[in-house]
């Protein structure tokens, strides 16, 4: 019986990184997050504004129109 059989090497090497992610698993610390999210900031963003978004799509589509009527052969 040899020690370095593949079948044997393979199966330990699966134990022994199975059992090391387990462990490494359990190790990480488990103390309770406190996130706040300040919703109630600062107004001013401009792509919330309904402007940007009519003009950002206008812009979109000439950009694609431009894309496909390019790729036309005469």
């Amino acid at each position: 019986m040899n020690i370095l059989n593949p079948k044997i090497t393979r199966k330990l090497s699966f134990l022994l990184s199975g059992l090391f992610a387990f462990v490494f698993s359990f190790a990480q610390e488990t103390k309770k997050l406190d996130i706040d999210i300040n919703t109630k900031g600062n107004d001013n963003n401009f792509f919330m504004q309904p402007w940007v978004w009519v003009v950002g799509g206008a812009v979109f589509i000439l950009l694609l129109v431009a894309l496909l009527k390019s790729g036309k052969s005469k």
